[in-house]
């Protein structure tokens, strides 16, 4: 009995001791808001990888605990949960939506925390301005030029292309059109208009009928998804024949199944693989997910994951973990291949913009393909506009 008891209280302190070292990461999820048609499928890619990691080998031996909250694509839902995260030791964190990033950079700034955020405003990615942010896809604005640079060069007319936006009235829907009607400008492009479409939109048709007159070439959108497929099908009962161009929050699998043949021809934006596309990181998802396809953002939070697990890898491997040395750690990171699932990853201590590489993709017969990858320059002036 004596022995039982004391196999039992050393399984316990055994127990008790993995907990203790796992290393602590809050998950900020938005599974049932306004971009949960997205949220979603990047929360599980991130959930998948660190679940892979502690299958083989964790962080130097030791695994990664994630502590998930959904908080439904609401800023004081995120204050709340980012106050549960640090009261339970986190040491780095998987932000998401822009509003809540923007409203958590004093507080991980002063706990030193290291935020991966899925949102990519140019302005989270200046260290200056958010020294604990980073990325593992390219800011909203350096996508937009790329989109940009792309339809200009393929731009057969004498005449000057028409552009115009459609976007959310929101901090994460404005972020990138100052540069990129900038940009557009300085490309030879003419701005149009400029309309605004919610992400719950379930009618365009106003706000199309104003560019309609204006006869667009191009129209930028930058929702989600399904404002996307709204935009798109209201347009094509219009008689619309603009080509629309969608960031990478609009430019997934499901678009078909929102907006149907409206869909086709169009392009989008993204920072990650197709399913399928060939690679290492491929070849690991599609055994993970017993080849079950999976939508690019949940590529994409994989990639954030391992990002964010590379940095601590490289912090255990000078001594501690802490929100301070994987920051550190992070800013001396160059060229990281995230197993081919996305675009080499280089981070500077001025500079926090993952990289200027953008795929662009198309939709055709159905489904998301790959097009081409644009790299831009990755010029200073740039750097958080």
């Amino acid at each position: 009995m004596k022995k039982l008891l004391l196999l039992t209280v050393l399984a316990l302190a055994a127990t008790v001791g993995t907990a203790s070292a796992a290393y602590k990461v809050g998950l900020l999820s938005d599974l049932t808001g306004a971009t949960s048609s997205v949220g979603t499928p990047y929360a599980e890619g991130i959930k998948a990888y660190v679940a892979w990691l502690n299958e083989n080998g964790g962080i130097g031996g030791e695994p990664v605990e994630l502590i998930q909250v959904d908080y439904a694509y609401n800023v004081q839902q995120a204050l709340a949960a980012y106050k549960r995260f640090t009261s339970e030791g986190i040491v780095a964190m998987q932000g998401w939506g822009t509003g809540d990033t923007e409203a958590l950079v004093k507080f991980v700034a002063k706990d030193k925390i290291p935020v991966f955020s899925a949102s990519y405003s140019a302005h989270l990615m200046d260290p200056a301005k958010a020294p604990y942010n980073f990325t593992a896809a390219a800011d909203y604005s350096t996508m937009g030029r790329a989109g940009l640079n792309y339809l200009r060069e393929t731009w057969k007319e004498s005449r000057a292309p028409k552009l115009a936006f459609m976007f959310p009235d929101n901090p994460y829907g404005t972020a990138p059109i100052p540069a990129m009607e900038e940009y557009a400008k300085e490309l030879g492009f003419e701005v149009v208009g400029k309309e605004n479409v919610d992400l719950k939109a379930i009618d365009a048709t106003p706000q199309l009928l104003s560019l309609k007159k204006a006869e667009p070439d191009f129209v930028w959108t930058g929702g989600t998804t399904p404002s996307t497929a709204v935009i798109m099908k209201d347009a094509q009962k219009l008689g619309m024949t603009c080509t629309f161009f969608s960031n990478i929050w609009s430019s997934d699998e499901n678009i078909f199944k929102l907006a149907g043949d409206a869909a086709t021809g169009h392009f989008g934006l993204q920072g990650a693989a197709i399913y399928g596309q060939p690679s290492a990181g491929m070849d690991l998802i599609r055994k993970l997910t017993k080849d079950q396809p999976q939508m690019t953002h949940y590529v994409r939070g994989f990639v954030s994951a391992m990002v964010m697990c590379e940095g601590m890898k490289m912090a255990k491997a000078k001594g501690e973990v802490t929100g301070e040395s994987i920051k550190a750690a992070l800013e001396t990171m160059r060229d990281f291949d995230p197993m081919g699932l996305a675009p080499a990853v280089s981070y500077f201590a001025d500079d926090h913009r993952p990289n200027l590489s953008v795929n662009i993709c198309t939709f055709k017969d159905g489904k998301l393909e790959f097009v081409k990858t644009t790299v831009l320059e990755r010029k200073k002036e740039w750097l958080g506009l």
